[in-house]
């Protein structure tokens, strides 16, 4: 079908770079998915079935690490040497975790706030202007690519990590008081 060997931006046709167009990724995603999608070799043998499958499951889990701003980093800075995210790294950056726990704290006492989606709302704008935060910064740090920004590259996409699992806690509360409400 193709080569499973070409990392996610050659299979897209795009420049291995941190800056994606994502409406280009979104228009090639179909274009491959049109190609190797499983429903065009129903009729066609096993292994061409079994070929189909596997192509479209790479096609999308490429699509989904270019889309998403945390995860291209992590395969970008795997692409360049420098893996990311390796569980028995400490974040060494005192402020950032001290910051952690204040939103944290917020998020823990939201509950119990006169207008728990007032200050749930200012708690989601607040991490997700940090997140824009750190993407910004990871454009920076990609752009130079040498081996100290590629090394705070991998800090940067920590921090990532922190917020995003921060987010996700606080759209579950937000779910939970929807349901609640």
């Amino acid at each position: 079908m193709f080569d499973f060997s070409r990392n996610y931006f050659e299979l897209f046709g795009l420049p291995v770079d941190y800056r994606v167009d994502l409406g280009e990724l979104s228009l090639r995603y179909r274009e491959l998915q049109r190609v190797v999608h499983p429903d065009r070799f129903a009729a066609a043998g096993a292994h061409s079935q079994r070929l189909s499958l596997q192509s479209a499951t790479f096609v999308n889990e490429a699509y989904a690490a270019l889309k998403d701003p945390l995860k291209r980093a992590q395969y970008l800075l795997e692409l360049k040497g420098a893996p990311a995210g390796e569980g028995n790294q400490t974040l060494n950056d005192p402020a950032f975790l001290m910051q952690q726990m204040e939103l944290r704290e917020v998020l823990a006492e939201l509950r119990a706030a006169d207008d728990p989606f007032a200050r749930l709302d200012a708690l989601l704008r607040d991490i997700d202007a940090m997140i824009k935060n750190e993407t910004a910064r990871l454009v920076v740090q990609f752009d130079d690519g040498g081996a100290a920004q590629l090394a705070a590259a991998a800090s940067t996409i920590q921090k990532m990590q922190f917020l995003k699992k921060l987010q996700a806690e606080a759209e579950a509360v937000e779910a939970e008081l929807e349901e609640a409400g």
